[in-house]
C-alpha cells in the first residue's frame, strides 16, 4: 500500500539538511502534487516529531519564514541557531539555497 500525503510530505521534510531550508511548494513538487502547497503546510502543522521532521525549515516562496506551531519568533530562533540567515522582518535570501 502506498504512502498517505502525509507520510510523503514528512520523508521529504526529513531529508532537509540541517542549516538549509526548501518551501512548502518545493515539497509539493518533490512528491508529484504541484497544487498543494497549502496542504503541505497544514500537514505540517500537525507534525508531532520536531526532532525527527524538522518543519521550521520550510518557508513560504516569498522567503518569509511563514507559521510554525511553536511561533513564528521561535521557528526563527531555531534557524537562526542552525546558521539561516534571517533579516529583522523575517524574511530568508531563498537564492542562498537555490530555491
Amino acid at each position: 500500500m502506498g504512502q498517505s500525503f502525509k507520510e510523503r510530505v514528512y520523508n521529504v521534510c526529513a531529508k532537509i539538511p540541517k542549516g538549509r531550508v526548501s518551501t512548502y511548494f518545493g515539497i509539493a513538487r518533490k512528491i508529484g502534487s504541484l497544487k498543494s502547497a497549502r496542504a503541505v503546510g497544514n500537514a505540517l502543522n500537525k507534525n508531532s516529531n520536531t526532532k525527527k521532521i524538522p518543519c521550521h525549515r520550510v518557508v513560504k516562496s516569498n522567503g518569509f519564514v511563514g507559521g510554525y506551531a511553536f511561533g513564528t519568533r521561535a521557528k526563527i530562533k531555531r534557524l537562526k541557531s542552525e546558521g539561516v540567515k534571517v533579516s529583522t522582518k523575517g524574511f530568508i535570501d531563498l537564492d542562498e539555497f537555490g530555491v
